[in-house]
């Protein structure tokens, strides 16, 4: 939340000190009352010189009535109620931010009813409690403020003093106050979640109305955003979801996953295991697209991220040795390069995913899917050193690929140019040995 000062135009008060530092004293000769009863006549015009450049950090638009009390008080010395003033704009703000977040999603996460008369009913510290935990005040602004809380019970006209304060204090409280708790963060406006869930179960969404969601994701508060990305992750998950729906929720994703801070992630995570712990395999399964078809899957662990890479391996080699192959190659080969590009590929599974990529590259003896072949040339050149000692590894096993490149010239020939496709750079000394033992044929 920043608390940065609002660039605008200072406020320009009146000179009425002369007047009314005079009157102050008429009005306490009146009554018999020392001077000392309120502020002096110089801190009066040291607070209310300094009050311009504090006024400037609130907007125009919520420098209102409260705020105008409280300068009135300030070019009269009433100090503490200067303090009262001030710090009740700062209460209907924070609760301005309250319900601009949305009182429906502060019951869900407070798991409780929520509605106005519960927020007005909120004591200011429960108030300052709730806007930390949504993230509607920094940590400075929750500590500052706490402090401007106990100076107000105890130092404003609200109670009974316990004593008077100087015009360096005042200062000092009513800067707190617009810093934190009157600032244009009062702008931002939450996502209402009625509408944005059957916008999601409606029709498929247009490109334009993607943007708009994605501007009002900007534009909402962080915390808002830490509960609506699972719950987009949720509707895509659900095996009752109409198609339309889940296809929103991912394109919505894909168009603001730059916001995607840790928090979000976490979220992520922990429904995606909950799916685990729960052994729902329909929901795993759609999860584990979803941080694929997100570019996120090592946020997910090795065990997981095995799984998947498995998975595609798996289905890659079943076309390859399937009907009409060279046809259906293409987008499992596609499939499988765009997982191993968005995620390291765990040591577990380096010898399944060479396999299979090496085995399609090479192909059988009628040939190879070339529609496929792109992105078998790049997997090969991004192949890690491990990966590179599988593949120099493979014509010494009995797995299919090697029986090919023993028994067919052209299988050979294409294990030959994979070679050729290494980043030289990665090589060691040895590896090129092998290389060119491998280039002479000599697969002894």
């Amino acid at each position: 939340m920043s608390t940065s000062l609002v660039p605008s135009t200072k406020p320009q008060l009146p000179g009425v000190i002369d007047n009314t530092l005079s009157s102050i004293g008429s009005i306490l000769e009146s009554f018999n009352l020392p001077r000392e009863v309120i502020a002096s006549n110089e801190e009066i015009e040291s607070a209310w010189n300094e009050l311009p450049r504090e006024l400037a950090r609130i907007p125009p638009e919520l420098r209102d009535g409260l705020v105008a009390r409280m300068c009135v008080a300030t070019s009269v010395g009433l100090f503490d109620g200067a303090i009262n003033y001030i710090w009740n704009a700062v209460i209907l703000n924070l609760r301005l931010r309250v319900r601009n977040f949305g009182l429906g999603y502060v019951a869900q996460i407070l798991n409780k009813r929520f509605e106005e008369d519960d927020l007005n009913d909120l004591m200011d510290a429960e108030l300052l409690d709730l806007c930390h935990k949504l993230e509607l005040l920094s940590e400075d602004g929750y500590f500052f403020l706490n402090q401007c809380r106990d100076i107000r019970n105890n130092f404003s006209s609200a109670h009974p003093s316990i004593a008077q304060i100087d015009d360096r204090e005042l200062i000092s409280f009513i800067s707190r106050c617009c810093k934190h708790g009157i600032s244009s963060d009062y702008t931002l406006q939450g996502i209402n979640i009625a509408e944005f869930i059957n916008t999601i179960k409606g029709n498929n969404l247009s490109q334009s109305a993607i943007d708009a969601w994605e501007l009002k994701f900007e534009n909402t508060f962080p915390a808002q955003r830490v509960l609506l990305v699972p719950m987009l992750h949720g509707i895509y998950c659900d095996p009752n979801s109409k198609e339309h729906a889940r296809v929103n929720s991912l394109s919505i994703c894909q168009a603001i996953k730059p916001l995607f801070d840790s928090k979000i992630q976490s979220s992520l995570i922990a429904q995606h295991n909950s799916y685990f712990t729960k052994n729902d395999e329909q929901r795993m399964k759609a999860s584990r697209i979803f941080f694929q078809k997100l570019e996120i899957l090592d946020l997910l662990t090795d065990i997981e991220r095995h799984s998947i890479i498995k998975s595609a391996c798996d289905s890659l080699f079943r076309v390859h040795q399937g009907f009409d192959n060279f046809y259906n190659e293409p987008p499992f080969a596609k499939n499988l390069y765009s997982i191993t590009q968005t995620t390291k590929t765990p040591d577990s599974t380096k010898s399944e995913f060479v396999e299979a990529v090496v085995t399609c590259y090479v192909g059988n003896p009628y040939g190879v899917s070339h529609a496929a072949v792109p992105y078998y040339r790049k997997m090969i050149e991004n192949f890690s050193p491990k990966e590179i000692e599988l593949l120099l590894d493979i014509p010494f096993g009995g797995t299919l690929v090697a029986n090919r490149i023993k028994a067919y010239p052209n299988c050979r020939r294409r294990y030959i140019e994979a070679l050729d496709l290494l980043n030289e750079k990665s090589l060691s000394v040895n590896q090129k040995s092998r290389i060119d033992k491998l280039k002479q044929g000599n697969f002894k």
